[in-house]
């Protein structure tokens, strides 16, 4: 009895052990199953943050370069970012030798600079209610109107007159002693921003022409002055140039579309978008080669500010009595 009973234990031993094989055969592909989900988890959410890396390194990218039909374009200041100082030195071209060179002024070092820190946007609009003003009494046919203080020039239809000498004593009712001293307080300020930047004496520096204000809308160019958009060189120009500046007084998507000021380097476009305030300034030779684009919608203001180091092409700043 006792050899039957090892018997019989032996027998439910071996039979537990046969009954438990299907038991553990579940649990170890339970566990292989679970791993591989596990595995193709991680898998999914490698490629989910790959693909999140990639979308948001070609929003960075998008951000600072545009491709067009034109090549790559680099956008050096977008609108919605506030710069206090940014610079980029490019090398001088030869354009300078070509002309009276004056020590402490004539540009050694070149480049160009953007700061939205001299200028409030608060002064901007001022200004551009200025502007407003004057070319309340004219204006182009075409896309392009432009108001010069200082000579007095004025787009009218497809032509330019005085408006001192053409609208007489309407312009005095029109302008204030005050904007034109605002004028010439910004004009300063913008002065000794390219002064410092350059490493040149301000004092050494002159207001030249034209320096004056535009306001370029859609409107299909009549004249050739309509016709802004082309590539140009100030220095080749103008000749007395050797500093430019533009202040901007509306801004880009918000007041227009299109407009971008564009310098043309070699491979590249670099573009600065306007914003109300913002100052952009360059050495005006062949090193800074640029254009502007076409006004799509809207109406883009600004004003261009030129110096000279060359006495002789010096002007004053409007007045009014």
């Amino acid at each position: 009895m006792a050899a039957q009973r090892r018997a019989g234990s032996r027998a439910a031993a071996s039979g537990g052990a046969g009954a438990g094989a299907p038991g553990e055969e579940r649990r170890r592909r339970s566990s292989v199953m679970k791993g591989n989900s596990q595995k193709n988890s991680q898998r999914k959410w490698l490629k989910v943050a790959f693909l999140l890396s990639c979308a948001v390194l070609g929003c960075l990218l998008s951000r600072n370069y545009l491709f067009s039909e034109e090549g790559v374009t680099e956008v050096l200041a977008h609108h919605g970012e506030i710069l206090k100082d940014k610079f980029i030195e490019v090398p001088c071209s030869e354009d300078y030798d070509s002309h009276k060179r004056f020590e402490g002024c004539t540009p050694r070092k070149c480049g160009r600079g953007i700061t939205d820190a001299i200028i409030s946007r608060g002064e901007a609009e001022r200004i551009r209610r200025l502007a407003e003003k004057g070319l309340s009494l004219g204006g182009s046919d075409g896309g392009a109107s432009i108001l010069d203080l200082h000579s007095g020039a004025l787009s009218l239809g497809k032509h330019f007159v005085n408006m001192y000498r053409y609208f007489g004593d309407k312009v005095r009712d029109i302008f204030t002693k005050e904007d034109f001293h605002l004028y010439s307080e910004l004009r300063q300020r913008i002065q000794q921003k390219i002064a410092l930047t350059f490493g040149i004496s301000s004092a050494s520096m002159y207001l030249t022409k034209p320096t004056f204000f535009s306001r370029i809308n859609s409107s299909e160019a009549k004249t050739t002055h309509d016709e802004y958009w082309h590539p140009h060189i100030d220095k080749v120009t103008y000749g007395s140039f050797d500093y430019t500046s533009l202040l901007y007084l509306s801004d880009y998507t918000e007041d227009f579309g299109g407009g971008r000021f564009v310098f043309m380097d070699e491979g590249a476009n670099r573009t600065v978008e306007p914003r109300a305030g913002r100052v952009s300034f360059f050495t005006s030779g062949t090193e800074n080669l640029h254009r502007v684009e076409k006004v799509h919608w809207g109406t883009r203001y600004a004003i261009t500010i030129s110096f000279t180091c060359n006495p002789d092409h010096g002007i004053g700043d409007p007045v009014i009595t």
